[in-house]
């Protein structure tokens, strides 16, 4: 009987104490936003102190998570100050909201310099020898060479235009000296190669008479 009594004894203070604790916890939802602005804090991370329970905000910085009354809360994100909110231990009821404030966290990073060559002697050699490239205007003078434009010419093939043009030329001398010589062209007159060869035969007797 009396091992019953204690049994009984036991189931009901772990009752007691359950209910106690239940009384003790919450839905504790807020939303974190941003001190200046009121802008939502998105995806910052809320987490209950020295425990490994928490949550984290979503998009427009809402959260809602079971907690205890006096938990200290901890608001955590990137580019922000931590943070940190105690629940009431004195609430009624079982829900709490809360509209947390964080504050903007300024990183001021130290001045770095960064230079491609290990010396300014190697940088002063690669500078001068850096070969720049052209702009449009010096690419057209290029292009615009009359030697580089002779050139090109001269390996340009005739289009249709151009061979009628030349075969119609052909036929039109040879009925112009149809049933006649021609004229010594006059490009043969004036070149110097071809009087050399000439003064040359004459040298040579290759003019003279055979008998």
């Amino acid at each position: 009987m009396r091992w019953v009594l204690f049994t009984i004894l036991i189931i009901l203070s772990s009752s007691l104490l359950s209910q106690e604790e239940n009384e003790d916890l919450i839905q504790f939802s807020g939303v974190a936003v941003t001190a200046d602005s009121l802008l939502p804090v998105p995806f910052a991370t809320v987490m209950i102190k020295n425990t490994s329970y928490g949550t984290t905000t979503d998009f427009y910085g809402y959260f809602s998570f079971v907690a205890r009354k006096g938990d200290t809360l901890q608001f955590s994100s990137v580019g922000y100050q931590k943070s940190d909110y105690v629940i009431p231990d004195s609430l009624k009821g079982n829900r709490y909201s809360l509209i947390h404030t964080m504050l903007r966290d300024t990183v001021n990073l130290e001045t770095v310099n960064i230079y491609p060559w290990p010396t300014a002697d190697q940088f002063k050699q690669a500078f001068l020898n850096l070969d720049i490239p052209d702009d449009n205007l010096e690419i057209a003078r290029k292009n615009l060479n009359p030697d580089l434009m002779a050139e090109r010419v001269a390996v340009m093939p005739m289009d249709g235009s151009m061979n009628f043009k030349f075969q119609n030329q052909q036929r039109s001398n040879q009925l112009y000296y149809a049933g006649q010589s021609r004229m010594n062209n006059l490009s043969n007159l004036l070149n110097p190669i071809a009087w050399a060869k000439f003064i040359e035969a004459w040298k040579r007797g290759d003019f003279k008479r055979k008998e």
